[in-house]
C-alpha cells in the first residue's frame, strides 16, 4: 500500500516537472473575411505632426544578425522566385523576383525596393507616433509577417510613396485583392488606425474581393 502511494506521488511530481518545462504555446493567428477584418480596424483622425523618416530605424541587422545580411537583403533572399547567389558582405547576384504590384519579373536585386506595406509616414499618422523608438524599429524591419515588407519594382514603390489605398492602388488588376488584404492585415497586426476616407475605400474594395481572407498575428 505504502509503495503504491509513493509511486503515485512520484508520478505526480514527474508530471508537474514536465508541465513546468513545457514552452509557452505559440500565439494563434486570427483570421477573418476581408470585409469583416476591415470592420475591426480602429478609426481615428490622422496627424503627421512631428514625423521624420529617421524615427523608424531601418535597415537593421535583420532577423538573423549572424548571416551578415541586413533586413533588405534578407527580404530579397526570402522572396526570390529563383534564389540569388549570396557573396561576401551579403552581395546578391543573379536571382529572380516577381513584383506583384505591376506583374513584372525582375532579375536584378538593385532594381527592387523593399516596400513597407503600410508606409512609415502612414504608420506614424495612424498611431506609431506614440510608440517607443524600439517599437518603430521593429515595425520598420518586421519579418514576422510576410505582408509587412514586399520586394517590388522601384517604380511602383515610388509611385505609391506614403499613400494609403484611398490615394493609391497597385496598377495590376490581379494585385488588388491581395494588396487590400495585406494592407488590412498589417494595420491589424500593429494596431494601427484608419481614417474615414481610407475606411470607406477599404470597404468598397472588400465588396469586390468576396473570397479574400485576412490572417494576422498581433505584433508584440
Amino acid at each position: 500500500m505504502i509503495k503504491n502511494i509513493l509511486r503515485g506521488l512520484a508520478a505526480v511530481a514527474i508530471a508537474a516537472t514536465s508541465l513546468v518545462a513545457l514552452p509557452a504555446p505559440a500565439q494563434a493567428a486570427d483570421t477573418a473575411r476581408l470585409g469583416v477584418a476591415v470592420g475591426m480596424l480602429p478609426v481615428a483622425v490622422e496627424d503627421r505632426t512631428g514625423y521624420e523618416r529617421p524615427m523608424f530605424k531601418h535597415w537593421n541587422a535583420g532577423a538573423n544578425p549572424s548571416d551578415g545580411c541586413n533586413t533588405r537583403a534578407e527580404v530579397l533572399i526570402s522572396e526570390a522566385v529563383a534564389a540569388p547567389a549570396v557573396g561576401a558582405r551579403c552581395s546578391l547576384t543573379g536571382g529572380e523576383w516577381t513584383s506583384y504590384y505591376d506583374e513584372k519579373l525582375v532579375t536584378a536585386a538593385g532594381s527592387l525596393d523593399i516596400d513597407h506595406m503600410v508606409p512609415l509616414a502612414e504608420a506614424w499618422d495612424s498611431g506609431a507616433d506614440e510608440w517607443t523608438a524600439a517599437r518603430r524599429e521593429a515595425y520598420a524591419n518586421d519579418q514576422g509577417a510576410a505582408a509587412s515588407l514586399v520586394a517590388v519594382t522601384a517604380a511602383s514603390n515610388r509611385s505609391k510613396a506614403d499613400q494609403d489605398p484611398a490615394e493609391w492602388l497597385p496598377p495590376a488588376a490581379s494585385a488588388l485583392c491581395r494588396y487590400t488584404s495585406e494592407w488590412v492585415a498589417t494595420k491589424l497586426r500593429w494596431s494601427l488606425a484608419v481614417d474615414e476616407t481610407e475606411l470607406d475605400r477599404l470597404f468598397h474594395l472588400a465588396a469586390g474581393c468576396t473570397d479574400s481572407v485576412v490572417t494576422w498575428e498581433v505584433a508584440r
